[in-house]
């Protein structure tokens, strides 16, 4: 698989993550990702697109949660058609 998409409507934002890269999301830098909305924290979650069986997710100690398809996880895998949610905004998982 080339990679991963991760696309939001409200804010509308499209993360997109090569094959085989690790990203960070959150409000500020030092996030690869920077979604500055509400609940999310500075460094929020790790995304792993190196694993052929999905996109890993993992939240780094976050205040508020990572969310997959609703569920607080601390780790996860994601398919396509998951949503993931960090503070308010929540992320559609495409394959890229």
């Amino acid at each position: 698989m080339p990679g991963w998409i991760l696309e939001s409507h409200d804010p509308e934002l499209v993360l997109r993550l090569p094959a085989g890269t690790i990203k960070t999301v959150g409000r500020a830098v030092p996030a690869d990702f920077i979604v500055d909305a509400t609940l999310i924290s500075r460094v929020h979650c790790r995304l792993d697109a190196g694993n052929q069986d999905g996109l890993g997710v993992e939240d780094l100690g976050s205040t508020n949660g990572t969310l997959v398809n609703g569920e607080r996880v601390e780790r996860g895998l994601l398919q396509t058609g998951d949503i993931l949610t960090i503070g308010r905004v929540a992320f559609t998982v495409l394959p890229g």
